[in-house]
């Protein structure tokens, strides 16, 4: 009987390329910072000239990809794969084994948040190499809402009346000159942004950090106080890929059947 997570007998046309390959991703997977090709032959026990053919290869196909200063993490075909996994078992992962892979997908901190007794909190969080330590982020804080983009996303799901309610009885104390102050600015930016998209802000709760959140859907259990997903960015540019990231990871945690 085949029992997952052990490996079966060594096959005779085993191809070693593939073999090699997978060893590398799960060496880069199991680090906590991207690595560069020479930490990753080492740790994989590769000659460098091989890992380097298996990383071009590798990076091209979306399984790694490649920071400025020549290091690499897993890439996005890693986070596509694993939620072509979630769906054919047929039932959602853990919310803190999807923020451990999502972080390691884009190399970002990712954040769960959720509305608790009418706050914005934060209820778990995987930090990430490539993102900022916000002290004010952290678990079990509230987070506020009309600054960043979990309390964003999550003012998007209550009605406009309970929204403007929520800010009045909390205020809107600006973080930085981007802040946005007042309801009408917040309704006006809420608009702009097309239901079920992740919402993102650039600088407007700490200078030179962007975030993204998404959503998680609720379709059976509507009830629920709503949840969503968040990465964080050094600087205020988010790369193009970690909204869909964080999309497919609150996908996954969707109380949805």
């Amino acid at each position: 009987m085949f029992v997952a997570g052990e490996r079966s007998e060594q096959p005779s046309d085993l191809i070693r390329s593939v073999s090699r390959a997978l060893r590398l991703l799960e060496v880069v997977g199991a680090s906590p910072a991207p690595l560069t090709v020479k930490a990753i032959a080492r740790r994989s026990s590769l000659n460098l000239s091989t890992a380097y053919h298996l990383v071009r290869t590798l990076t091209y196909e979306g399984y790694l990809e490649r920071l400025p200063d020549g290091r690499y993490f897993l890439g996005h075909a890693v986070a596509h794969r694993f939620h072509d996994l979630c769906g054919s078992l047929g039932h959602r992962p853990g919310a803190h084994s999807v923020l451990i892979h999502l972080s390691a997908t884009t190399g970002h901190s990712a954040y769960l948040g959720r509305l608790v007794s009418g706050q914005v909190v934060i209820v778990d969080l995987v930090e990430g190499p490539n993102s900022p330590y916000l002290e004010d982020l952290e678990v079990g804080l509230s987070a506020a809402a009309h600054a960043t983009a979990v309390g964003k996303a999550l003012l998007m799901s209550l009605p406009r009346r309970t929204r403007l309610r929520y800010l009045t009885e909390n205020g809107m104390p600006p973080f930085t000159s981007r802040t946005p102050t007042e309801p009408d600015q917040l309704e006006r930016e809420l608009a702009g942004v097309r239901a079920g998209e992740p919402v993102e802000e650039h600088g407007q709760f700490r200078d030179d950090v962007a975030c993204v959140a998404a959503l998680v859907p609720t379709q059976a259990h509507a009830e629920d106080a709503p949840w969503a997903v968040v990465v964080s960015t050094r600087g205020e540019t988010i790369p193009a890929e970690v909204p869909r990231q964080a999309a497919l990871a609150a996908a996954d945690l969707s109380t949805g059947t």
